[in-house]
Order: C-alpha cells, then sequence, then structure tokens
C-alpha cells in the first residue's frame, strides 16, 4: 500500500511509518520543518514538506494523488496556543479531507483524542477546551464526507514500550495508552477496512491488537461475534 500520514514527524507518526515501511509499503510523510527529512527518510518514509497551515488545495492533492490511504496524525503539539489548535487540528484535518476527495482517495484515518466528541469539562483550560472543540470540528467534517473514514480517539498517551494489548471499543476512553500500542493499532485499521464509518475509542486492555481490531469491524459488519 502507499499510505501518507500528515504530521509525519510526530510520535505517533513516526512509530506508525516504521511500522508501515519495514513490511514493505510506501510511505509518504508530511512535514513542515526541512529538518526533519532525514530523520523520516532513516524510518524508510518519504518526507514531502508541506505546511498544512498555509498549503493550497491543489497542493495537498498533489500529495496524496496516487495514496491507498491517508492517515491525519499532525497536531499543534504542546506549547502551542488556542489558535494553533485551530488551524492545524481543524483546518489542516480538513484540508487533508477535502484534498483526498479531490484525489479520489477513499481511506483515511483520523487520530483524534480522548474527550473529542463532547464539551470540554468545565474546569478545562483555554487550551485543553479548544483543543478538544478542535478535534471535535475535525472528526465532524470528516464523518460527513463521502469517504471510509475511521476516527480513532486514544485515551492519555505514554511513551512506555508497547503491551500489544488494548481495550477498543464505542465507549469513552479512560487511562492511557502507549504510543507503540496506538501506532500497531492504526497498522490493523488501515488492513481492515471493515472499520470504516466506526469512531473508536482506545486505552490499554487485555485484547491483542489484531482481536480488538476484528471484533470492532465485525460489529461494524453485523457478523457473529466469535471471541475467546
Amino acid at each position: 500500500m502507499k499510505i501518507v500520514i500528515a504530521g509525519g514527524h510526530g510520535q505517533i507518526a513516526r512509530r506508525l511509518g516504521r511500522l508501515l515501511a519495514a513490511r514493505g509499503d510506501s510511505v509518504v510523510g508530511i512535514v513542515r520543518n526541512p529538518d526533519h527529512r532525514s530523520d523520516l527518510q532513516e524510518d524508510g518514509m518519504e518526507p514531502v514538506v508541506c505546511d498544512l497551515e498555509q498549503a493550497s488545495l491543489e497542493d495537498v492533492v498533489a500529495i496524496v494523488s496516487g495514496a491507498d490511504a491517508v492517515v491525519f496524525s499532525a497536531g499543534a503539539g504542546p506549547g502551542s496556543g488556542v489558535a494553533r489548535k485551530h488551524t492545524v487540528d481543524h483546518r489542516a484535518a480538513v484540508l487533508l479531507a477535502d484534498a483526498v476527495l479531490r484525489a479520489g482517495v477513499r481511506r483515511y484515518v483520523m487520530v483524534s483524542t480522548r474527550g473529542a466528541g463532547s464539551p470540554p469539562p468545565a474546569h478545562a483550560d483555554d487550551v485543553w477546551a479548544a483543543y478538544v472543540h478542535a478535534k471535535t470540528a475535525a472528526d465532524d467534517h470528516l464523518m460527513a464526507q463521502e469517504l471510509d473514514w475511521t476516527v480513532l480517539r486514544p485515551a492519555a498517551l505514554t511513551n512506555e514500550p508497547g503491551t500489544g494489548t488494548v481495550r477498543l471499543t464505542a465507549e469513552r476512553s479512560v487511562g492511557e495508552v502507549t504510543r507503540d500500542d496506538v501506532a500497531q493499532v492504526l497498522v490493523a485499521l488501515l488492513d481492515t477496512p471493515a472499520t470504516a464509518g466506526l469512531v473508536l475509542e482506545l486505552a490499554e486492555g487485555t485484547d491483542p491488537v489484531g482481536e480488538a481490531v476484528s471484533h470492532a469491524a465485525k460489529v461494524r459488519t453485523g457478523q457473529p461475534e466469535q471471541r475467546r
């Protein structure tokens, strides 16, 4: 497969890129900073420099054309203010959706966040509230498109080694999940077209990644459940 990852230098994106490249997929990573190209090349990805906050629709169409799937894993990141939550976490995701529609690419996997889809808690600070609102708006836009989309909402992220076991359901995610395990779940989602149309909450758990994604797909298609 050819997969384009927006936010290619992010911590989840690099883990995902390495997994995909290692099995022989063609992986394009979109980065804003030209200095990050060498890191992606070491990971086995093809870096493309494009600032999604400034890019035109035509710029992004040119990047995603011919892809089998795209993954939105970009984010303004810690320390960014309210304004960039809107321009990156919302508008850049919308731009990517519009571009894949124009390019005829069907599969779009969104890396969203815990809390998206609901109002932020009353005690949230302005930046976190803006982040949740931005992610919710991006998810809502994607879900309104005629695309084979999947929205993944991980719990609080950690850099602990992956366990290979998770909890993946339609219910609100609580607790934590490793970035390693998020990347593994993303690979499995890309390999499972029947997860299109699902909003999935991800946290640490006891189900092997492959079984968790397979179960989600069976629930989506109405197939009988066969779990150990």
